[in-house]
């Protein structure tokens, strides 16, 4: 029987907070990946954006890379990446995908022994070993796939937020794998984009059949209202929340008011 194709997801994005519904993403989309018989999914990115991406609200990096280390604490699969987080400035989606692509096309580079341990803290999906940390690195390269959701491929549509040279670099170069939410339509956002509609086949559109509409901007409204997310967040993120009082009227951590890069995800 013809061996799996080794995939790594990564998922770019404010995770402003991080969300029970962004670490389901990564679940349903592993689900749909393993059931089509052709990849095993060794592992899972999470990529926090720059502080200067300068979106309405946004918290400082270090909060937003702490919490998704707090919620990734029962994961035995995805982890979470600050480089871009670290950056000196704000980096566009595609290009951090070419950096975890260069990542694994050029071992002889200097950046292999970071690729190794990368690959190295990354679990078996799969098989006997399922849970168990990996020991080495697979003998196929991985392919990388960024995951999002049916309200990012909507994002593709809007003038001047994507440049049409990336959308065709994601979806060509490296592909996408999309999980469906209640009112989108990706199929339609396919079909609507010539871009989107050559490279269909190198996009995934997964199904929750869970529908989860949690949104990390209604998690922001209902803590600056005093509101309870109990059971929206994993709880060591509220109790990080609410240690460092964030998110709050009183919050002196967030960001700039304006939002005006070019490709990155929510």
């Amino acid at each position: 029987m013809k061996s799996r194709i080794p995939v790594v997801l990564l998922a770019c994005g404010s995770f402003n907070p991080i969300t029970n519904m962004h670490l389901r993403l990564f679940e349903v989309a592993r689900d749909h990946l393993h059931q089509t018989g052709m990849y095993q999914v060794i592992g899972g990115i999470i990529s926090p954006v720059n502080d200067n991406y300068k979106k309405k609200d946004l918290v400082a990096a270090r909060h937003r890379v702490a919490m998704v280390q707090l919620a990734l604490q029962t994961s035995d699969w995805i982890r979470v990446d600050p480089w871009e987080s670290e950056q000196a400035q704000w980096i566009e989606t595609v290009k951090m995908k070419k950096r975890k692509f260069r990542e694994a096309k050029l071992p002889k580079s200097h950046n292999r022994h970071h690729h190794r341990e990368l690959l190295r803290s990354l679990p078996q999906t799969e098989g006997p070993n399922q849970g168990k940390a990996v020991s080495r690195v697979p003998a196929a390269v991985p392919e990388l796939k960024l995951l999002c959701g049916a309200d990012v491929l909507k994002t593709f549509q809007t003038p001047d937020l994507w440049k049409d040279e990336h959308i065709q670099e994601i979806v060509e170069k490296f592909g996408l794998v999309c999980v469906g939410r209640v009112g989108h339509d990706p199929k339609g956002y396919i079909s609507s984009s010539p871009i989107l509609q050559r490279y269909q086949h190198n996009i995934h559109l997964a199904r929750e059949p869970v529908q989860n509409e949690i949104s990390a901007t209604y998690i922001r409204r209902a803590l600056g209202q005093g509101q309870s997310v109990k059971y929206l967040l994993p709880d060591a993120v509220i109790a990080y929340i609410k240690d460092h009082n964030l998110y709050t009227r009183g919050s002196s951590c967030k960001g700039n008011n304006t939002q005006n890069n070019l490709g990155k995800t929510s």
